[in-house]
């Protein structure tokens, strides 16, 4: 006898799988795009360059899921790169001409429609199995019953973590999960596992490089900034500015021995999140003084932007494998130059001599902090336009779902007016 709902959970399954084959099958095609020249839509490759895809005329728009994080609103109040990303990524897929659902935390808001899944938030349960397996059932119980309503997904874009992606073979739509973490042993362990269960892109190249044997490469596209909802008119101060989470790999301490050689004020911002408490309090907080270094907590909105805005440099003095830091295209908007270790997507990110400079230690950190007076805050502005808007982002992931949506459309590349969406020039991105 067949167990209730029976019947339905094989459709489901085999349509997961279906699904699962199809976004396979596109690999080659989203290859071809990130890979070859073909128009006028940039994309990044995997090898250090851009390269191009030629839209076609008046593609349809895509009906498409963006999954959040469950711990936090989108855009978040305060500390929240992920957040930051997902909140500028679906306003400009609606700017575009898509319809678009945020999946979200409560308190979510933007041009998207926003369907809340839990009941609050939880800045301090980062983390938490059960508040992220919860959030990610109910996005799948939503993506299933519009599918059957009539109304299906294109695509299920997963911003969310883990649980995702491991269930993603289970989903009626393709899906494509963007890897925001490194690969340390547990998450190249995961990817090794699951990583096939969807397609997958990477916010830096550095990332990617990273990644376990076998795991795909569909997609590598930077996180954008919106330059042009960052202050001009913030008078600059002499201050050096680090934020971030206090994580050792992080460097809070290394800026504060950098501030101290210079003997320039150091601000430090960020939230103090579980499990970080007690190298705060040995490594951070003994140098406290309230004068030239002082911690101003966690910020947000206008006052983290003035904030960025009135540093003479922001200090990244990281000692791990980023895959991208948002702060420092942050810093880039607000026209403070960055000064950073070569680790990770530094090199990626920071054009030296631009929009900052690239050193290998604390000491020659400090020798940057007098350098990078002679960079002009416009410069860092421009350049975190020309390769992070959220246009020339929205527009390459656009043409990575419609590859893997739609396989034998491949070639359909963003936007349903008919151009790239950027009318900011054509010079080359690369991130």
């Amino acid at each position: 006898m067949t167990p209730p709902g029976g019947d339905r959970r094989r459709r489901a399954c085999a349509a997961g799988d279906r699904a699962v084959a199809q976004a396979r099958r596109a690999e080659r095609a989203v290859r071809t795009q990130l890979y070859t020249r073909r128009g006028s839509v940039e994309l990044i490759d995997g090898g250090g360059g851009t390269v191009t895809v030629s839209p076609p005329s008046m593609p349809r728009a895509l009906r498409i899921a963006l999954l959040a994080p469950p711990w936090l609103p989108v855009p978040p109040s305060g500390y929240g790169g992920v957040e930051t990303v997902v909140a500028l990524l679906a306003d400009a897929l609606v700017e575009r001409g898509h319809d678009v659902t945020l999946l979200a935390a409560p308190g979510s808001r933007g041009r998207a429609r926003v369907v809340p899944l839990l009941d609050r938030l939880h800045p301090r349960q980062i983390g938490a199995s059960v508040v992220e397996a919860d959030h990610v059932a109910r996005a799948f119980a939503h993506v299933e019953s519009e599918a059957l309503a009539g109304r299906p997904y294109d695509i299920l874009h997963d911003h969310s973590g883990w649980v995702a992606l491991a269930m993603a073979d289970r989903l009626t739509v393709p899906v494509l999960h963007t890897v925001h973490g490194s690969f340390d042993a547990d998450a190249s362990r995961f990817y090794a596992a699951h990583g096939a269960k969807a397609a997958i892109s990477y916010i830096s190249r550095a990332q990617a490089a990273t990644r376990p044997d076998g795991l795909a490469v569909d997609a590598i596209v930077p996180n954008p900034i919106d330059v042009e909802a960052w202050p001009t008119d913030v008078p600059k101060d002499d201050y050096l500015l680090w934020v971030g989470r206090f994580s050792p790999d992080k460097g809070p301490h290394r800026a504060i021995r950098v501030a101290q050689a210079t003997g320039r004020r150091l601000l430090l911002a960020g939230p103090v999140q579980p499990g970080q408490e007690r190298f705060f309090a040995e490594a951070v907080e003994p140098h406290l003084d309230g004068e030239r270094i002082r911690w101003v907590g966690e910020v947000g909105g206008r006052a983290k932007q003035e904030l960025f805005a009135g540093a003479a440099a922001f200090l990244m003095p990281i000692r791990w494998p980023e895959p991208f830091g948002m702060v420092m295209v942050e810093a880039m908007a607000a026209g403070t130059p960055v000064i950073a270790f070569a680790e990770g997507s530094v090199p990626e990110v920071v054009e030296p001599g631009r929009s900052g400079l690239i050193v290998g230690d604390e000491e020659a950190m400090a020798a940057a902090v007098a350098e990078v007076a002679e960079l002009d805050p416009a410069d860092c502005r421009a350049s975190a336009r020309e390769r992070f808007h959220p246009q020339r982002v929205a527009a390459r992931y656009e043409a990575v779902y419609r590859a893997i949506a739609a396989p034998e459309t491949a070639g359909a590349a963003a936007d349903p007016r008919g151009g790239d969406g950027d009318a900011r020039g054509e010079e080359a991105v690369a991130a």
